[in-house]
């Protein structure tokens, strides 16, 4: 295999981690969204006084659970559709900090990774 073969492996390999990773984030985006209408659903056909029930959490816990964790899956969708871009640039495996390469593994676990571990340190 030559070089121009590698780097067009490598490339699709990269495309295909970072479509996983957006596809698996875009699952997560949908059941937290069900989730919250489901909420919003059961909260408007309630009268109940939840902060001052002791067994449990609080409608308004679990509103600003969902609520954090849909925006954080949103921001997650984002990186990964910058990586894409990146991807496509061919700056997809190099820190945007200090330009030295970022290691295969930490891509393969973050596929938004852009910075290197030690600039993310």
């Amino acid at each position: 295999m030559d070089d121009r073969e590698r780097s067009t492996a490598l490339r699709e390999a990269a495309s295909r981690q970072i479509q996983r990773a957006r596809a698996e984030t875009l699952r997560l985006i949908s059941s937290l969204a069900r989730q919250w209408d489901e909420l919003v659903a059961s909260t408007d056909l309630s009268n109940a006084d939840d902060e001052h029930d002791p067994e449990g959490a609080t409608i308004a816990f679990e509103r600003a659970r969902l609520s954090g964790s849909l925006a954080r899956a949103r921001t997650d969708l984002e990186a990964l559709d910058r990586a894409v871009i990146r991807l496509e640039a061919g700056d997809y495996w190099f820190c945007e900090r200090c330009g030295q390469p970022i290691a295969p593994a930490r891509l393969d676990a973050r596929p938004a990774a852009r910075t290197c571990i030690t600039c993310a340190t």
